[in-house]
């Protein structure tokens, strides 16, 4: 019988996305892709009822994401290295290409209407933090 292993991978840990700007959460279930694997397959294959309102996917590095292979509609928001919006993406479609921004330094995938629900906008400063409970200092 092969060992279990009981490393958990920053990606495994759940985090939070605050929009600081707004006083809003976009995300108290974030996760995060920053392998290539994670960052190539992102929410793939994921079912609707496991991407509802309260998730998100964070995927660093990124300057751009498709919905090829996913069944649902996502909000995409673009960041800076210092968390600032740069560019907003709604209710994008399956089997779509999003716009690539060569200045964004990750991206942050949500649930459709995330954005309009929390008026998130280009230069809102946006608060990730992964290992830390909503509401928790950073």
């Amino acid at each position: 019988m092969a060992a279990m292993t009981t490393d958990v991978s920053v990606e495994t840990q759940k985090g939070y996305a605050f929009n600081q700007t707004r006083q809003a959460f976009l995300a108290s279930d974030l996760r995060i892709a920053s392998s290539h694997v994670s960052r190539l397959l992102g929410l793939m294959f994921t079912s609707p009822e496991n991407f509802r309102s309260g998730k998100g996917l964070w995927i660093v590095p990124s300057h751009g994401v498709h919905t090829m292979f996913m069944r649902f509609p996502i909000d995409i928001i673009y960041l800076d290295a210092g968390g600032v919006v740069l560019h907003c993406e709604e209710n994008v479609k399956p089997w779509r290409m999003a716009p690539i921004v060569m200045y964004a330094e990750s991206v942050i995938e949500l649930p459709a209407r995330t954005i309009w629900n929390t008026g998130t906008a280009v230069g809102d400063k946006i608060e990730n933090a992964i290992g830390k409970r909503e509401g928790a200092a950073a």
